[in-house]
């Protein structure tokens, strides 16, 4: 909690020495338009999340276990963890720093720059340097993310649409699904092999296109995407 108070109180003085605006440009006080920005990320990602990685049992024909060792606190640990990382990522990369490159470069070329730091920064994170084609497929895979998420901030002027739709994916995924740096959490998947062919090109174009989609789909619905900000 630490680290994002400071990048809270960066944050704020990155925003008043460049634009004499106070913290409330991020969007965060609560409103309904922004409530239901929020559900709608929440469902998004968590939804075809779950899809995914039921479509991942269905293809390596193994089965999802529920982990006996997973308990209450185990939940508020992973829940709790989720929610730091998330945050953290999101007021770097879709909080003050975007909303002026957004002013100063346009929304379209400041949310790219945004996605091409955030792939980037999953190079470190994942510590993955030298594997040439692990790092260009990392840098794919979080930069269309980065993308989505520099847009919902962008379009809804808000960080509450980026927050669920990041917390819904890795939530569902790390504490539901047990593919993360939390290791083994609620399901565990037994008996599945590796495969490979259309179904598994199918699953993967699907983990990497799906939500975008659907997330760029909403944004048009909800309004005529604005040069600045």
């Amino acid at each position: 909690m630490l680290g994002i108070l400071v990048e809270l109180i960066v944050s704020w003085m990155l925003i008043w020495l460049f634009e004499r605006k106070d913290l409330s440009i991020l969007g965060l006080i609560p409103s309904k338009e922004r409530g239901k920005n929020f559900v709608f990320g929440i469902v998004a990602a968590a939804g075809t999340c779950v899809i995914y990685y039921l479509a991942v049992g269905y293809i390596t024909g193994g089965n999802w276990t529920v982990n006996e060792k997973f308990g209450f606190p185990s939940f508020l640990n992973g829940s709790w963890w989720t929610l730091k990382s998330v945050l953290f990522e999101e007021l770097i990369f879709r909080g003050a720093l975007l909303y002026i490159a957004i002013r100063k470069l346009g929304l379209t070329i400041g949310c790219v720059v945004s996605a091409i730091c955030f792939g980037i920064y999953h190079w470190f994170s994942y510590n993955i340097f030298g594997d040439v084609v692990q790092m260009l497929f990392i840098f794919i895979v979080t930069g269309i993310a980065g993308l989505m998420f520099a847009f919902a901030f962008g379009v809804t002027r808000s960080l509450y649409l980026p927050i669920a739709l990041h917390y819904g994916y890795n939530f569902t995924a790390y504490v539901i699904f047990s593919n993360g740096p939390l290791g083994e959490q609620l399901l565990i998947m037994q008996n599945g092999i590796q495969t490979s062919g259309i179904l598994s090109i199918a699953a993967s174009a699907f983990q990497l296109l799906a939500l975008p989609l659907i997330v760029f789909w909403y944004l048009r619905r909800l309004r005529k995407v604005p040069k600045t900000i």
